[in-house]
């Protein structure tokens, strides 16, 4: 049975239960959301929330599921119009007590658990909840019907160079069929 749920942004590991799952709830204010939108370049941040439980698993580590829910404008990456985008995700997050810190002078490996992280006190819901919105988020909107078209560009009198022009082996095509024609 989970406890009644939390809704400050950060939680104190010393006030959770270990024996039942803690729920906890976050919809920032529209002030919130701005700052939000404006931290991760978005035109606009209109929904908000991001709410499930924390449980203890184990003597030391802790974990988090929960549902992140948001409506997103972004700039479309072509003609910059807005784009509307709805996100609806789960969130899984194991804050580990003895995750070893890496040492930055030697090279890095990505862990087998992406979930995983190390335990912090007090935990940070907000951080969780906007880092998630930001893995989130479409790489390339792009509004209905946008499509991106050939810009061609030369002086007067010249023929255009197009981009099929440019690549390295565009002419061994064209060349390979010559040099049959002189065998013959």
């Amino acid at each position: 049975m989970a406890q009644a749920p939390q809704n400050h942004t950060t939680l104190r590991l010393n006030e959770l239960s270990v024996r039942h799952p803690t729920a906890f709830g976050l919809a920032p204010d529209a002030q919130a959301r701005d700052r939000i939108a404006s931290d991760l370049g978005l035109v606009d941040l209109r929904k908000l929330s991001f709410s499930g439980t924390i449980t203890a698993e184990g003597p030391h580590d802790w974990r988090l599921e929960a549902t992140l829910g948001a409506s997103v404008v972004q700039s479309c990456v072509v003609t910059l119009a807005p784009v509307t985008t709805r996100i609806d995700t789960v969130v899984t997050r194991r804050f580990l007590a003895d995750m070893p810190d890496p040492d930055p002078a030697e090279e890095i490996e990505m862990p087998e658990d992406a979930s995983a992280e190390p335990l912090t006190d007090p935990i940070d819901l907000e951080r969780v909840m906007i880092e998630a919105l930001a893995l989130s988020l479409p790489d390339y909107p792009r509004a209905d019907g946008a499509t991106l078209g050939t810009a061609v560009y030369a002086a007067p009198g010249v023929a255009p160079l197009r981009e099929e022009e440019t690549r390295p082996f565009a002419g061994l095509a064209d060349l390979k069929a010559r040099l049959k024609g002189d065998e013959k």
